[in-house]
């Protein structure tokens, strides 16, 4: 979290089966201090952190965006409509998924009300292993501006925070899927397979291709998952 502050693009996500607590981990639960989740945990920290630095960050712009991967398309959580998005290069460099709205998120209440907002509207369907299980790859985006003056020259630094709630891994033999839950779950495990390839391929000491392309997830991550960035996985574990 602070090094999003210093300015580098981050990304922290939680993997595991289905129902064994990505989600309670990620999010939690928003009207219990006690209860609430690394989502909410770290935009209170970020906010904190920037206020205890006015005397080096003379002035920061954060705003939030919420989207969902559901059968490799794209929804924007935070549009009432829950439009489908598409994604698009960055003029600056990486990814961004087009016209997704974007929240100025001057405080912690604003924040909440779009991590809310955005919750209620996720996909979700029943299996045998998880009443409630999350069918769709869930990306909260924090995108951070700061500017500070130095030797007279006044310096921008952007960074982004990418909190992924991913989708469970499942077997077909445990869930009892078939038909809608049998293709949503081919289409998340598909993209963990791709981003465990991509992880493998970062990771590896000989000069390998790093298969971005294979999947949305993968690809949207992209910029937040090699070269100078930091990424911190949660394994939950049943």
């Amino acid at each position: 979290i602070d090094t999003f502050i210093e300015g580098y693009n981050t990304t922290v996500f939680a993997y595991g089966q289905t129902g064994c607590g990505k989600t309670h981990t990620m999010l939690g639960d928003l009207r219990h201090e006690q209860h609430k989740g690394i989502i909410p945990r770290a935009c209170k920290h970020i906010l904190t952190s920037i206020g205890a630095e006015k005397e080096t960050i003379e002035s920061f712009e954060l705003s939030c965006s919420f989207i969902e991967i559901y059968n490799e398309q794209i929804f924007d959580l935070l549009d009432p409509k829950k439009s489908k998005r598409e994604l698009k290069e960055n003029p600056q460099g990486g990814v961004m998924v087009k016209d997704a709205v974007q929240v100025k998120a001057r405080d912690l209440e604003t924040i909440f009300q779009q991590l809310t907002r955005g919750s209620e509207n996720r996909s979700v369907g029943e299996t045998a292993m998880n009443k409630d299980s999350s069918r769709s790859h869930c990306i909260f985006t924090l995108h951070l501006q700061t500017s500070i003056t130095r030797d007279g020259k006044e310096l921008v630094k952007k960074s982004k925070l990418n909190m992924v709630d991913l989708a469970g891994s499942e077997r077909q033999s445990k869930t009892q899927a078939k038909g809608e839950r049998l293709k949503e779950a081919n289409s998340i495990n598909l993209s963990l397979s791709a981003l465990g390839n991509v992880i493998s391929a970062l990771t590896s000491k000989k000069n390998v291709h790093v298969p971005y392309r294979t999947s949305k997830l993968t690809r949207l991550l992209q910029d937040s998952l090699g070269g100078n960035t930091k990424t911190l996985m949660l394994a939950a574990v049943s």
